[in-house]
């Protein structure tokens, strides 16, 4: 009974949340379907008209939906979307369709998610910035061979937990615990790889802090025409620089990104091995980061400079 009692006061909170989240959603989608219109008019304006059939859900609640459950405690989308969306919050969502049907339909919500995690969710530089990759597994290492689901786009690769077959997300924040930037490579793609390295950092100025996995000379160079300078632990055996204490403390907190990525595995559920479509993988990785995104308490740092110039750092 009392659990029973906490899931129910545990979803009637959430509730909340996702009437909030709904409001801003749905004001975007309807000024991304004006601008498309507008679009469509000089575009196809000699062309045979063609039937744009509406679904019973519009993609705003469908975009809240996937949302809703990477911010819950479920595990499965399927008994989420059964047990909660279609009856405790059957008000909030009248029209919701079948399971199957909305699994085939969520796709076509790809354009205007990722817009909107772009262009609402995403944070601004303050000029110090941390940047990590973590692992994406799509199955376990002993159904390598077996695996079918993404033949040909996986890959396997070694981080510092051993050897794994999916992908990498590389992540860049600012010391707030927002987003800033977000790449998505195959597993055996290094972390230092310049194409991928320029998109991440193109909107990022001032110090950006790393681990050693981004050492490299062509590296800083390249980060340092751009107005970027990158801060790495050293190897042992590479002799020491010269470093200015508050950069020092800067690098030395550089695990609050990993604890991003904690949050985004082990809450948001980024990475699991139930996936049976490429397509709807890129959908749970959109609805992890934007459930991030409206996290109300994010892992931050509190930066506080006193007269003297010294730097005090504390845990938010």
């Amino acid at each position: 009974m009392k659990f029973k009692y906490l899931n129910e006061l545990l979803l009637m909170i959430l509730k909340d949340q996702i009437t909030t989240i709904f409001v801003q959603i749905d004001d975007f989608c309807k000024e991304f379907d004006a601008q498309i219109k507008q679009m469509k008019l000089g575009v196809l304006g000699g062309h045979k008209k063609r039937r744009s059939r509406a679904s019973l859900m519009s993609d705003s609640e469908m975009i809240t939906i996937m949302i809703g459950f990477h911010l819950g405690a479920h595990k499965t989308f399927k008994h989420y979307y059964q047990q909660v969306v279609c009856v405790y919050w059957r008000d909030l969502f009248p029209k919701s369709l079948s399971y199957n049907r909305f699994i085939e339909l969520q796709q076509k919500c790809f354009v205007v998610f990722a817009l909107f995690l772009k262009e609402k969710g995403l944070g601004k530089c303050t000029g110090i910035s941390f940047m990590d990759s973590t692992t994406l597994k799509v199955c376990r290492n002993q159904r390598i061979h077996n695996h079918k689901v993404f033949k040909g786009l996986a890959e396997r690769g070694k981080s510092s937990m051993g050897w794994f077959y999916g992908f990498k997300l590389h992540l860049a924040c600012n010391e707030k615990g927002e987003l800033l930037s977000f790449y998505l490579t195959k597993g055996n793609m290094d972390d230092r790889n310049p194409k991928h390295i320029k998109k991440m950092t193109k909107q990022l100025f001032g110090k950006l802090f790393a681990d050693k996995g981004y050492l490299s000379k062509a590296l800083w160079e390249m980060l340092f025409a751009d107005g970027i300078q990158l801060f790495t632990k050293l190897r042992k055996n590479m002799k020491n620089h010269i470093m200015n204490m508050e950069d020092k403390i800067l690098l030395r907190k550089r695990a609050l990104i990993e604890t991003i990525n904690d949050e985004l595995k082990n809450h948001c559920q980024v990475e699991h091995t139930r996936h049976r479509s490429v397509n709807n993988f890129m959908m749970n990785i959109l609805g992890s980061l934007t459930a991030y995104c409206f996290f109300p308490k994010k892992p931050s740092l509190n930066l506080k400079k006193v007269k003297d110039g010294q730097l005090f750092l504390n845990f938010a």
